[in-house]
Order: structure tokens, then C-alpha cells, then sequence
């Protein structure tokens, strides 16, 4: 055997398997690294004694590839895989893209729309009876009524549209094991209805009378202020110690969510990354010339889960949670050494990070007793004054890192809450990410520059972020070093309009710097943003919100931003035009365009100023490849999420 897990029922029958216990389904490539949530929960079951196979990206035309090693013994794990499945196919203006990363080749078409729903489907048509158990980002974030941006309409929870028996949530790892052992010990899937961190379905008279209530799918249905208010509760209550059951009625069945299950222990934590990961993706897939997604997290380690950040826009509160817990310095040096055993490794580590990467712990000590807050947020719209921002553990770690023989250098590339790193008295950190950690360009997400939309994200107010640019531009000259903020930037987040738009313009003219990425708002499932984006309504106070919905003016949004090119000059000139100010079009410093259409030539960038970022060329545009992947890249399973914007 190669060290990966059975795809092909001979690789099965060598291992002298007559069966496997669980197959596990996945809508993304076979690759067998701590970043994919795939592998996690594959090696987690494997440790434990289960005979485990691995059907990736399964042709879901007919049922051959689901009865590809039989049936198995216990049941099916489901998962679409690393990105949603319609967030994979689809831009946010809803037309296909043109790669995959999490496929071979970045080939489009190896997995269907709704990937979870396609899969459970054909499984039911194989093996009717047959327990599955679905999990990862799609399932996770649909097991509500949610609203589909794809469709523009509220679904039901993807439980009811799958037919799965059970639906896991989160990080999947404690569940997984949790029902695997009572299937082994002969449990029927239907009556395991206590386990946390898992949703199922049962008639509403067999619904249990404590919990708290959502309203209902035809509530919502009916009232986007009702939807408002399910979703507020839905994520008031996600936290391990203080969250509790919760209900939701569709027709005259009843979805109840268990409280979310407990975090990893430090220790369990390590485990899990101690498993043996062949951190390579199947070679099978060696003839089309691998699966791209590997290639931004190969040489990176995951020191950390969970997210206090809670940014309106993200999806980790919802799926990872608020509670922050980390590995062992011992853990994370000793994936390191494993990274250095790899052929193709050339000394540098490219990220030590997580959802975000300069968290170790919770943000307080009272949430070890008591959970995080139910009314507030840790570093919204302030820092608490009960947050402990301490840096110095990840500082420990980090130089722990630099010291190995045979590593010549070590990122930090999935993004730092530059708010928590203010708060922090102590500016060691700041001090050796300037001089070590930074491969001349450092990703922040401000993401705006107003105040209003801000709000509506969640983020902490512009003054922030310009004392952090302050700083950053002081701790470069101190240390002799030229490098640059490279900030993410968001067009069309609830809150918006084109006055704020053009604010924002003016700011990336006076930055000097023009972005060559601009993310759209992307209203994915049950988050507070799209929330705002379907209701109007912010969820957290019931205020009413100003939402684009018209293409063309989301369209000139998004010129906005990339003002100079001249492909968006008709769209810049209107919006200026709309939003009454034509003062910004003429041939002066101050203006944005001038006032007829030029050659692209005609049109001389303004000067670059310290702080922001250089075009990338040369070397460093080769240096910075792992920056440059795709921004809203996860890493999901029955399962975990991974770097998402800070």
C-alpha cells in the first residue's frame, strides 16, 4: 500500500478487508493532510480500529461508484468537501468559475451542485436502509432554514433535503467517533439523539419540551423579521457551555440541534495532528498534475481552532464557534520536522497560523467557566476590558520555529486581527512579525474604511486600522525594512451604498495603492451578513439595513474600487455621476478618473506611497505564490474549517 486509505476495493481486499465499516464520501480530491477535513476525520476513525475507505469525488450519474467497495458494515460519512459546493462552482454574480482547486487539475464538473444533497440521494437509491451521517461546511451551515443566495429563497434545513439521519456540525471529531462506537455496538442511527453537536429530526410529538424554539420554516417563510430573529437565536446559542438545545419546526416534523459539542482538549488536539498524514495528495491524480489546493497549505501548520473575531461576513462563529484552543508547542515543532522530511521542502514554512493565526487562547478567563458572552463580542465594536491580548505564547512558539535546523525562514500568511495586536501592550510580537514573519507583504482585512458599513461587518472602526498602518510604517523604518500592508478590501456588505463606495475609493487613490482582488459580499448560508443581505434587517437590534441587490450598481461598486482601469471607467464615471460627485472626475491629483476615456497609457498611476503594497514582480511575485490563493479558501469536514479573512 502507498499509505493512503483504501479508494479501490482490491486496495481493500489486500488489506484483507472483506468490508469496510464506514466509506466516507467526499466531493473534493483524495488528499491526506491535516488541512483537509477529509483526511482529519478518516485518520481519527482509522486510529481508533474502523476500517475506512475513501470515495472521492464520486460519479453521481448512477449508484456504481457509491457500491464501489460494497456495503459497508456501519454506514456513510458525507461531506461536499473543502469549499460549499455552490460557493465552488459559482462567483457571486452566480456565473461558473473556471477552476477547482480541490479537484485534479483544477478541472471543473467532478462534483455536483448541492453536493451533499446529489450524494445522500444516491446512496439511498444503492442502500436504502443505510445509515449516513453528513457533515463540513455545507451540511453545518444549512441545518437551519437558511437562506440560498443561489436560489434567492429560504430552504429548509439540508437534513430534510438530504434524507441523512443524522447531521454533524462543527469540528467534527468527538461526534464522529461518538457514533461510530454505538454503531458498532448495534445503536439504531434513529435513536441516538443525544450526542452534542449534532442535529436530527423526529415528528413533533416525539419533540423533546426543553430547549429554546426557532421560528419556524413556514414562519420564515413568511417574515424576513422572523427569519432575522431565528437566525439571532440560532447564534446566540453556539457556545459548549452555555448554548442550549434548539428547535425548529418544518410541517409536522422537528429539527432539534444539541448543544454544541465541546472543544478539542490540548491534548485531543494534538492527536489528531499527530496521525499518520501522508500530507500528499493520491497519486492517482499524478497524470493530471495534482489537486492545486494543496499547494497553498503543504508546508503550513495549524496551531489554533475557533475564532473570537466573529466577523459578521464569516462563517466561523457558526460552524468552528468563538472558543479559541491551540496545540502543544511540542505538537506543532514536531509537524514541522515531519514538513522537513518531505522532498520538496526548501526550508520555509509558509504559515503557522489558523482562522486567525495570532489567537492562542480564549480572549478571557471567564469563558473557561462560563462560555463566551451571549450580548457581546470580544473585540467589537472595542476590545473588552476583560480580553487578555497576550502574544507571548505564539512569540515562544515561533522562535522555537526559527531555531530548527534546516528551517531558513517562517510565515505568517492566514491573517492576524491587527485590533487584538494593538491591544497587546507588550509589542514583541509586532516587533518580530516586522522583523522575521513577513515575505515583504503582510494580508490584513480592514475591508472598508467607513464607519457605517463597519458596523454592519462586525470590524473595529477605520481609527483602528490607521494606527495600525502607523505603526507598521514606524516598525519598518525602526528595523530598516521595506515591506507592505496588503489590505483586503469588500464592495457591496450590507450598509453600503455608492456614497460609501466612492469614500472607499478615495481612500485606496490616497493609499496609492490599487487592489488587484476585490472580493464582492458572497451571502452564504446563516451568517449575520446575509442575514442583513436577504432581510434588510441587521439581526442583532432589528435595524433596518440598505442592501444592494441590483447588479449594475453592485457592478459599480466594484469599478469603484479599481478606478483605474479602464475597462471600469463607464461604471466609475456613472456612479460618480449618481452619487454627486463629480468633483473626483477631472485630470488633478484629487480626482479618480478624468473626464473622457483615455488609453491606459494616458492614465499615470498616482505615486506609491510607504504602507501600502508594490506590484508584485520578479521574485517576489514568485515568493509570494502561497499568498496569492484564493482568499475564501476553507478547509472543511465533518469537520474544520481553516484560513478565512481576518
Amino acid at each position: 500500500m502507498n499509505g493512503f486509505l483504501p479508494v479501490t476495493k482490491e486496495e481493500m481486499i489486500a488489506l484483507g478487508w472483506d468490508s469496510p465499516d464506514f466509506v466516507y464520501v467526499s466531493g473534493d480530491a483524495y488528499v491526506d493532510h491535516p488541512s483537509f477535513g477529509a483526511a482529519i476525520i478518516t485518520r481519527v476513525l482509522a486510529s481508533q480500529g474502523f476500517r475506512v475507505c475513501m470515495l472521492s469525488q464520486p460519479n453521481w450519474k448512477n449508484t456504481c461508484d457509491f457500491m464501489r467497495f460494497g456495503r459497508p458494515k456501519y454506514g456513510f460519512l458525507l461531506s461536499s468537501g473543502n469549499i460549499d459546493s455552490m460557493v465552488a462552482h459559482y462567483t457571486v454574480a452566480k456565473k461558473p468559475r473556471s477552476k477547482d482547486a480541490y479537484s485534479p487539475g483544477g478541472k471543473m464538473g467532478k462534483r455536483p451542485d448541492r453536493a451533499v444533497i446529489v450524494y445522500c440521494k444516491k446512496i439511498r437509491e444503492a442502500y436504502n436502509n443505510i445509515p449516513i451521517i453528513i457533515g463540513g461546511l455545507e451540511a453545518s451551515l444549512r441545518r437551519f432554514a437558511h437562506y440560498d443566495y443561489w436560489e434567492d429563497k429560504l430552504r429548509p434545513s439540508i437534513l430534510f433535503d438530504s434524507g441523512a439521519d443524522l447531521l454533524i456540525y462543527g469540528m467534527g471529531e468527538k461526534q464522529t467517533l461518538e457514533v461510530a462506537n454505538r454503531l458498532k455496538n448495534g445503536e439504531d442511527i434513529h435513536l441516538m439523539h443525544d450526542i452534542n453537536g449534532t442535529c436530527y429530526a423526529v415528528p413533533v410529538s416525539e419533540t423533546p419540551l426543553y430547549g429554546k424554539e426557532c421560528p419556524s420554516y413556514e414562519n420564515v417563510l413568511k417574515s424576513k423579521k422572523e427569519y432575522a430573529v431565528s437566525v439571532r437565536i440560532e447564534q446566540d446559542e453556539q457556545d459548549h457551555i452555555r448554548g442550549k438545545l434548539l428547535k425548529q419546526r418544518h410541517g409536522n416534523m422537528m429539527l432539534v440541534q444539541n448543544p454544541p459539542m465541546s472543544p478539542l482538549t490540548r491534548d485531543e488536539l494534538d492527536f489528531v495532528y499527530s496521525l499518520p498524514y501522508t500530507r500528499e495528495y493520491h497519486p492517482m491524480y499524478e497524470e493530471f498534475g495534482g489537486v492545486p489546493g494543496l499547494e497553498e497549505v503543504k508546508f503550513s501548520i495549524t496551531h489554533n481552532r475557533g475564532c473570537f473575531g466573529a466577523c459578521n461576513f464569516c462563517s466561523l462563529a457558526f460552524h468552528q464557534g468563538r472558543f479559541v484552543t491551540s496545540r502543544s508547542k511540542t505538537s506543532v515543532l514536531a509537524e514541522a520536522e515531519k514538513l522537513k522530511q518531505l522532498p520538496d521542502f526548501k526550508g520555509y514554512i509558509h504559515d503557522v497560523g489558523g482562522p486567525t493565526a495570532n489567537f492562542r487562547y480564549p480572549s478571557c478567563e471567564k469563558q473557561l467557566k462560563c462560555g463566551v458572552c451571549k450580548n457581546k463580542q470580544c473585540l467589537f465594536p472595542k476590545p473588552c476590558a476583560n480580553m487578555n491580548a497576550d502574544h507571548s505564547d505564539y512569540v515562544a512558539l515561533l522562535r522555537k520555529l526559527r531555531k530548527l535546523p534546516g528551517v531558513k525562514k517562517v510565515f505568517i500568511r492566514s491573517g492576524i486581527r491587527f485590533d487584538y495586536l494593538l491591544a497587546d501592550k507588550d509589542e514583541t510580537f509586532f516587533d518580530e512579525l516586522i522583523k522575521y514573519h513577513i515575505s515583504g507583504q503582510l494580508k490584513v482585512a480592514p475591508e472598508h474604511i467607513c464607519d457605517a458599513v463597519l458596523k454592519r461587518m462586525g470590524k473595529p472602526e477605520n481609527a483602528v486600522f490607521q494606527q495600525f498602518l502607523k505603526k507598521y510604517k514606524q516598525k519598518n523604518e525602526q528595523f530598516h525594512m521595506d515591506q507592505y500592508v496588503v489590505p483586503y478590501l469588500m464592495s457591496s456588505h450590507p450598509g453600503s451604498t455608492l456614497k460609501e463606495a466612492v469614500a472607499l475609493a478615495e481612500y485606496i487613490r490616497d493609499l496609492g495603492y490599487m487592489p488587484q482582488q476585490v472580493q464582492d459580499f458572497y451571502p452564504t448560508p446563516s451568517t449575520m451578513s446575509t442575514v442583513m443581505y436577504y432581510t434588510g434587517i441587521d439581526p442583532r437590534d432589528m435595524s433596518p439595513v440598505y442592501v444592494v441587490h441590483n447588479p449594475h450598481e453592485k457592478a459599480m461598486q466594484r469599478a469603484l474600487i479599481q478606478y483605474k482601469n479602464p475597462e471600469n471607467y463607464e461604471l466609475v464615471k456613472e456612479a460618480l455621476h449618481l452619487a454627486h460627485r463629480e468633483d473626483l472626475i477631472g485630470f488633478d491629483a484629487h480626482a479618480l478618473i478624468p473626464p473622457r476615456k483615455m488609453a491606459a497609457s494616458a492614465h499615470v498611476p498616482h505615486k506609491q506611497k510607504t504602507g501600502s503594497r508594490k506590484p508584485n514582480t520578479g521574485a517576489e511575485k514568485a515568493k509570494d505564490t502561497h499568498q496569492n490563493k484564493n482568499r475564501n479558501g476553507k478547509n472543511q469536514k465533518t469537520g474544520k474549517e481553516g484560513k478565512k479573512r481576518r
